[in-house]
């Protein structure tokens, strides 16, 4: 009951952090500016998130979760309210920022699925959880495009606003009663043991390392999307284009195979597997800037090899130390940094050099994380 609750909760509150992606092209119809001009926007809601896990996440180790999850579901909830007034892209953009670093709730219920799963059996939990999320990202895409279609992007941020405040409630009313921190200090305590952490755990760096490069890549090319299919190129309405997200329905089907094969195999060898998979999407989304089929059989690899690999490091991130949710929190934040440095890059890429340009951005990601990926976990 409780792993069906967490990912429910999960794909609620992660959807938050992409919902500005599928809408660019309505929110700049908006505001009288070019969709690619704000391309900028989706990067602030990654930046967000990975400074949200910064420094709420470690609090997972010190904190009460309870209550944690509450107030933070409150504040994004109140955020991304505020965006659906926001009179201009500046002030959307902070209130992006401050929804998506609130966003944080569902790295703070991974760590307690992994510390309560059976040993045997904590890869296939901690992809229950990781389903839930990339659900989240497929409704983020298919339903936001589709409503902000039908009834204007504000429209889209007052429904999120609600989900989030009902849905993080109920998740915080729910967790156990006896889940309490097993490490003691100050409030900042999981921020400062980040370096050290970090120092002390190769698997652990190994892990940040390889779903940076593997999430960088994904990153450009799915926040660059709606640019490509609303541009001359496919000509398609934003809720067309806001279809392209079941595509990421194959994620959803991946992770619980993916959790049995690491809890078999280990996470090294399905990181790899997954790079290779991720290498064979690379051309086909340079051909899907001319041809719908090979983008489609792109989206679908792309996000079976990024579920994959984050499946396989997530849990070995979060079986590396003693500090689950401050290791965890190390995995994420390298990861969304990666993802929005790569997106903000795939913005301007989009503007310069067109889709080849976002192709590039991610060529190079995936190289970056692949050097990590080959080497094996000791």
């Amino acid at each position: 009951m409780l792993l069906a609750v967490v990912a429910v909760c999960t794909a609620v509150t992660v959807a938050n952090i992409y919902l500005a992606a599928p809408l660019l092209p309505l929110i700049a119809h908006g505001f009288g500016s070019e969709p690619s001009a704000l391309a900028w926007l989706a990067s602030v809601s990654l930046l967000g998130y990975a400074a949200g896990l910064l420094f709420f996440a470690p609090l997972g180790d010190t904190a009460d979760r309870r209550r944690l999850v509450g107030i933070l579901s409150a504040v994004a909830a109140l955020a991304m309210g505020a965006a659906a007034v926001c009179p201009g892209p500046v002030a959307l953009a902070c209130a992006l920022f401050v929804a998506a670093a609130a966003s944080v709730i569902p790295q703070l219920l991974v760590p307690l699925v992994a510390e309560r799963a059976p040993a045997d059996r904590r890869a296939r939990h901690v992809a229950a959880v990781i389903a839930g999320l990339f659900a989240g990202v497929v409704a983020a895409r298919v339903l936001g495009g589709l409503v902000a279609q039908a009834h204007g992007w504000r429209v889209v941020f007052v429904g999120a606003a609600a989900l989030t405040l009902v849905l993080g409630l109920v998740t915080a009313a729910l967790l156990p009663a006896e889940t309490r921190p097993r490490h003691s200090g100050p409030a900042l305590a999981g921020l400062a043991r980040l370096p050290q952490v970090l120092k002390e755990s190769p698997e652990l760096r190994r892990a940040c390392l390889r779903q940076g490069g593997m999430y960088g890549a994904w990153s450009a090319v799915w926040t660059s999307l709606a640019l490509l299919l609303t541009s001359d190129a496919y000509d398609m309405s934003t809720g067309a284009a806001g279809l392209f997200g079941l595509l990421g329905l194959s994620a959803t089907v991946v992770a619980p195979l993916a959790g049995g094969l690491v809890d078999r195999f280990g996470a090294a060898r399905v990181t790899a597997t997954a790079y290779a998979g991720a290498a064979v999407c690379l051309p086909l989304f340079w051909l899907g800037g001319r041809q719908l089929w090979a983008l489609c059989a792109a989206g679908i690899l792309i996000h079976a090899a990024l579920v994959a690999s984050h499946v396989a490091n997530q849990t070995l991130a979060l079986t590396a130390t003693s500090l689950p949710a401050t290791a965890n929190t190390a995995y994420v934040v390298g990861g969304f940094a990666s993802g929005a440095l790569a997106s903000a890059l795939a913005g301007t890429a989009f503007t310069h050099g067109g889709w080849g340009g976002v192709c590039v951005i991610a060529t190079v990601w995936l190289a970056l994380g692949w050097v990590t990926a080959i080497r094996r976990s000791t």
